[in-house]
């Protein structure tokens, strides 16, 4: 039975105070005071590390610049003359921490600048530029030259640029467009008039950029794949090199060599390394137990590392489907992790606030972290590893404006037309906002690029290609093109409603109706996941953004909050006896005018240890 009481209580509405009252991180607050004992990053790419690299964060200029046809202009405009701003890197204009404090608009473009030095290089070594996230479109210029072009902003890419470099002082620029929701491009929660559930739009460099000095004979790319096939350990490592010569890999548990390999290897195609261990140690949550990789090409030296777990869904003793890892069922206790900041925006502001945020999950009994709608640091997808935490990572939404009727209103409403609606075809893809041939093209080389770039992370359990209908199309055939691509994972076609019968996973959202589990329409097997419940909402005086507050159902207080938290998360506990094979409440933590999060926005208090709110049973 539908809820009609808690679905009007939880209609989005325009906030009474449209400016955010800036909060602060116990981290931001020390970056924005200058402190500078904020320990070191660890390597922005830990899973192809070399020993030495130097970061390009700090003090940067940057201007807006209007143009005319921005879309266009960002491949050939030129850097202004004035208007230059100081801006802290990597936090966007839009982020307090950034000190700039200005959105970057549809007409825009931003610049960026800023000089380094570099090392003498030898005859036998290059020098290569890395952003880890640039939002969205951007040229990069070295002493003016171009050296490369990118568009999305959500995954790393680099350019050597040793032919550009000069003694002494180097100049660097970038010219960035981003539409944000003006356009089709992925943007996952971002837009330009935040509210409910859509957060401050955000634009440029937004991760780490940073360089490092290389032999030109050299690994160039590296993804790491181990899987566990009848209990014996299987490691395929692809690795793309500059250069001919001896690819040779070590694997190493605790510092003792378990297994070795080594192949010829030239430029222009990928080279295949294969390493077996007969009976390897498994990840799992409650034992991250990792390897340590070793990998030389001639004077090159990289390190990664991996972990060894299978994932799947099969049947239990009593015929229920459940998620099994390492061959054992695994109930998935998850909590909705928006990965948003109030100092940095989708811009963590330290390394210790993944830390805390995964710890905490942890620590309120969750065992699973659902990455919605953006691509984290690839230090946060480590952290999982080492830390011990599953992960669900969703695909990066975008298309055009989304339609409230389809995408909210009728699911809501009608649960009957959720088998009744289509994502094939022209019509469809003009009512789920995906009708741009250029956001179809995006959405699926972003998304082979996000399984590319994750599939080495034992951590990341699942992928989420479609949310709620935003920019759904063809989702059984995305489903069968991920699992070509990485067969080792599960798969959700489509998370909310609009399932397509296919995945390995029934994946429902359900805030307005009693909990509980809903037969499968699907012919094969799939486990049961309520992948969004629960939002209750308190917002905790002196930790909100706004005076006006979101959320699903709203709390008088700490006890109120935490009774009725405690008694949802029972309650889908309960359901494990009925079928249920896992849960995602909603949220890790308040995000602007939403406040349903068990942390607040700042990360200063558990609401569920609040003064008063009692402990979980």
């Amino acid at each position: 039975m539908l809820d009609l009481k808690r679905v009007l209580a939880s209609k989005p509405r325009r906030p009474e105070h449209v400016e955010l009252t800036t909060l602060w991180t116990p981290w931001g607050e020390k970056i924005a005071a200058g402190e500078k004992d904020l320990p070191p990053a660890s390597h922005p790419c830990p899973q192809m590390a070399r020993e030495t690299w130097t970061p390009l964060d700090g003090w940067w200029e940057c201007a807006f610049v209007r143009a005319d046809d921005a879309g266009d202009a960002w491949r050939t405009a030129t850097p202004p003359t004035d208007g230059w701003l100081p801006i802290r890197v990597p936090f966007s204009p839009e982020a307090p921490l950034s000190g700039v404090g200005r959105q970057l608009q549809p007409s825009e473009l931003l610049w960026y600048r800023r000089t380094f030095e570099v090392p003498e290089l030898s005859a036998g070594e290059r020098l290569v530029l890395h952003f880890e996230a640039v939002d969205w479109a951007c040229a990069v210029y070295v002493n003016g030259a171009p050296v490369c072009e990118h568009v999305g902003g959500y995954l790393p890419f680099s350019a050597d640029v040793t032919e550009e470099l000069r003694q002494g002082t180097n100049h660097l620029a970038l010219c960035v467009f981003d539409p944000s929701d003006a356009g089709t491009q992925l943007r996952g929660k971002q837009r330009l008039e935040r509210g409910g559930i859509w957060y401050t739009a955000q634009s440029g460099i937004w991760q780490d950029a940073w360089y490092e000095v290389v032999p030109a004979a050299r690994v160039t790319s590296l993804e790491v794949d181990a899987r566990v096939l009848r209990g014996r350990g299987e490691l395929v490592m692809l690795a793309g090199v500059a250069g001919e010569g001896t690819l040779a890999a070590r694997l190493l548990d605790g510092g003792r060599e378990v297994a070795r390999s080594s192949v010829r290897a030239s430029g222009g195609r990928e080279a295949r390394l294969r390493l077996d261990v007969p009976e390897p140690h498994l990840w799992r949550p409650s034992d991250p137990h990792l390897y340590d990789i070793e990998l030389t090409f001639g004077s090159d030296r990289v390190t990664s590392y991996c972990g060894f777990r299978s994932v799947e869904v099969r049947a239990d003793d009593w015929g229920v489907p459940r998620v099994h890892l390492n061959g054992r069922a695994l109930f998935l206790r998850g909590v909705l992790d928006q990965g948003y900041w109030p100092d940095g925006l989708m811009t963590a502001p330290s390394e210790a606030a993944f830390v805390r945020d995964i710890l905490a999950a942890r620590e309120m009994a969750f065992n699973l972290l659902r990455m919605h709608l953006k691509v984290e640091s690839r230090r946060f997808y480590a952290l999982c590893d080492r830390l011990g935490i599953l992960v669900w990572q969703d695909m990066v939404s975008g298309g055009g404006a989304y339609d409230a009727w389809q995408t909210s209103y009728k699911p809501t409403l009608l649960r009957a037309s959720w088998a009744l609606t289509s994502d094939e075809g022209p019509q469809a893809a003009r009512r789920l906002s995906a009708d741009d041939p250029r956001y179809r093209r995006e959405w699926r080389e972003t998304c082979e690029g996000t399984v590319r770039l994750l599939r080495g992370h034992p951590s990341v359990v699942g992928w989420t290609l479609f949310n709620e209908g935003w920019g759904q199309f063809d989702a059984r055939g995305a489903c069968e093109d991920v699992r070509a691509l990485d067969p080792t994972r599960l798969v959700t076609a489509a998370s909310g409603w609009y399932d397509r019968l296919c995945g390995d996973v029934y994946s429902v959202h359900n805030y307005f109706r009693p909990l509980e589990v809903w037969r499968d329409p699907a012919r094969e097997p799939r486990a049961f996941v309520i992948s969004e419940f629960g939002g209750v909402s308190w917002a905790v005086p002196g930790h909100v953004s706004l005076e006006t507050s979101y959320g699903y159902e709203t709390a008088t207080g700490a006890g109120d909050y935490a009774r009725e938290v405690c008694r949802l998360l029972d309650r889908a506990l309960a359901m494990r006896e009925g079928g249920l094979a896992g849960y995602v409440y909603t949220q890790l933590s308040d995000v602007e005018e939403e406040t349903n999060g068990i942390l607040t926005y700042d990360r200063r208090v558990n609401k569920l240890r609040a003064e008063g709110a009692g402990e979980r049973s």
